[in-house]
C-alpha cells in the first residue's frame, strides 16, 4: 500500500490525490459500460483512448507521487487495465476482452512515467516551506 508519506509535497496534495482517484474511478466505470453508451469510434480508434486514458493517469501519478514509489503506482494502473480487460470479457455481454487494448493500457502508462525524467515532473505548485 502508498501511504500518505509517499505523496510530494504539494499545496493541497490531499484534494489533488482525490482528483486522482476521481480519475481511476471513471476509467473503471467509463471501461465497464456497455457499449452501446459509447461514442461510435473509427477502427483501432479505442486503443488511442485506452493509451491517453492510461497515460494521462500515470502522467497525474507523476505528478502527485515521489519518484520512489511510481514503479508501484505503475504496475497497479497496469494490473488494473489487465484486470478491467478480463471484466470486460467476462462480466459483460457487450464488451469484450482485448490483449490489444491492455497493451495500449501498458504502453500508456509507460509513456506517462516517462515525465518523471523531464521538466514536467513538477507542474503541480509545492507547498510552502514551514519555519516553524
Amino acid at each position: 500500500m502508498i501511504g500518505a508519506t509517499a505523496l510530494k509535497p504539494l499545496r493541497h496534495a490531499q484534494r489533488w490525490l482525490l482528483l486522482w482517484w476521481l480519475a481511476v474511478a471513471l476509467v473503471v466505470v467509463v471501461e465497464l459500460l456497455p457499449a452501446i453508451l459509447l461514442p461510435d469510434v473509427p477502427a483501432g480508434g479505442d486503443k488511442d483512448e485506452h493509451l491517453l486514458g492510461y497515460g494521462a493517469l500515470a502522467f497525474a501519478a507523476v505528478q502527485l507521487f515521489e519518484r520512489r514509489v511510481l514503479w508501484r503506482v505503475a504496475l497497479g494502473l497496469a494490473a488494473l487495465g489487465m484486470a478491467l480487460e478480463i471484466a470486460q470479457g467476462t462480466l459483460t455481454t457487450t464488451r469484450s476482452f482485448d490483449l490489444a487494448d491492455e497493451l495500449a493500457n501498458t504502453c500508456g502508462v509507460l509513456l506517462g512515467l516517462a515525465a518523471a525524467f523531464t521538466p514536467l515532473r513538477n507542474l503541480l505548485p509545492r507547498a510552502p516551506d514551514r519555519a516553524d
